[in-house]
């Protein structure tokens, strides 16, 4: 029972109640803000992984296509030369 005062001790024990509740809670209520922030931060490591990934493939795809396109072009311009010397 509470210490006799001024205000209803029924006050003072709701107050009190409220208070440890707040109390007991802190611990649980700061874990889960801590798994959510990691959680929040590993999805975005995940989602920049796949996004570089993503990134490095349209280049090595582009770097290929550009490879091969000179490839050809060598072979057709010496095709051209060699054509041009032999009508000469």
């Amino acid at each position: 029972m509470a210490f006799p005062t001024s205000v209803n001790s029924q006050i003072t024990d709701a107050v009190t109640q409220a208070n440890v509740k707040v109390l007991g809670d802190a611990p649980a209520v700061a874990l889960g803000n801590l798994y959510q922030a990691t959680a929040q931060a590993l999805a975005n490591a995940a989602h920049n992984a796949t996004t570089a990934q993503q990134q490095a493939n349209v280049a090595a795809q582009a770097a290929t296509t550009m490879g091969v396109a000179t490839l050809y072009s060598l072979d057709t311009a010496t095709d051209g030369i060699a054509t041009s010397k032999i009508n000469a």
